[in-house]
């Protein structure tokens, strides 16, 4: 199982957010239009990309389910060849979520528009209640994973890990070993890691979050579980990166 993308929910806030990663010395692609009526920013790495979504303005009756997600890291995304494929084995597993679907959006290569397209398949929502989990089939690889958008001033080159909150670690990590097929390491019981072909899942406890990340850390709150962190990997200085417009907390790691 590998890693395609991980998201940062940033609802109305898009030309703000736009702004801060830049500001973070991250290339930042132009403006996306999705044909389901979300808009988007990607920072694209060597095999996996980080993607700020949100909502145009008038568009909040498209994509309502982009106000009540979570604001700040609200996805992470698995790589798929096939969505049907997945669609079939994701039921096998009792965590069918709504059917594949397929949507678009214009990119501007080489002075011409064409249409970069997707399909994606979802985990049904109460298995992960810390955001959204799915699947991504690209039909145009190309028009995503471009060199002039994969070199970032902060030099980083990839998502190395996610980190998850929970208050019942148990079975938030065995949920995510039966997904992605891996198995557990258990380290303790407020502690476990699953490693994939590309990216490391780690599941803390709240206790154990705010160890790691002291006063950084985002609040659980009433929420039985939460993406923690976002940690990247760079050749620059490693690093702890707060943004408290989207409650989210980034790590690079050198």
């Amino acid at each position: 199982m590998r890693l395609d993308h991980v998201v940062i929910n940033v609802r109305a806030d898009m030309d703000v957010a736009e702004a801060t990663f830049r500001d973070l010395d991250f290339t930042v692609t132009p403006r996306g239009y999705h044909t389901l009526g979300s808009i988007n920013h990607l920072m694209i790495f060597e095999t996996d990309y980080l993607e700020l979504i949100g909502i145009p303005e008038g568009g909040e009756t498209r994509r309502a389910d982009l106000l009540t997600a979570p604001l700040g890291i609200n996805g992470l995304v698995f790589k798929s060849e096939d969505v049907d494929v997945t669609f079939n084995h994701l039921k096998e597993l009792g965590m069918d979520g709504e059917p594949p679907r397929s949507f678009s959006r214009p990119v501007e290569v080489n002075r011409k528009t064409v249409d970069a397209k997707f399909r994606t398949v979802s985990v049904r929502p109460d298995i992960f209640p810390e955001g959204r989990v799915y699947f991504c089939e690209h039909g145009t690889p190309e028009l995503v994973w471009r060199k002039e958008w994969q070199n970032h001033k902060n030099r980083t080159t990839a998502v190395t890990e996610i980190v998850v909150v929970a208050t019942n670690v148990a079975e938030t990590t065995t949920n995510y070993a039966n997904l992605v097929n891996s198995k557990a390491e258990i380290q303790s019981s407020d502690l476990a890691n699953i490693v994939t072909d590309d990216v490391l899942l780690t599941i803390y406890s709240p206790e154990r979050y705010h160890d790691r990340y002291g006063e950084a850390g985002s609040d659980l709150g009433d929420r039985g579980s939460m993406f923690g962190a976002l940690v990247f990997k760079t050749e620059e200085k490693s690093n702890i990166i707060r943004l408290p417009n989207y409650d989210a907390l980034l790590e690079f790691k050198n």
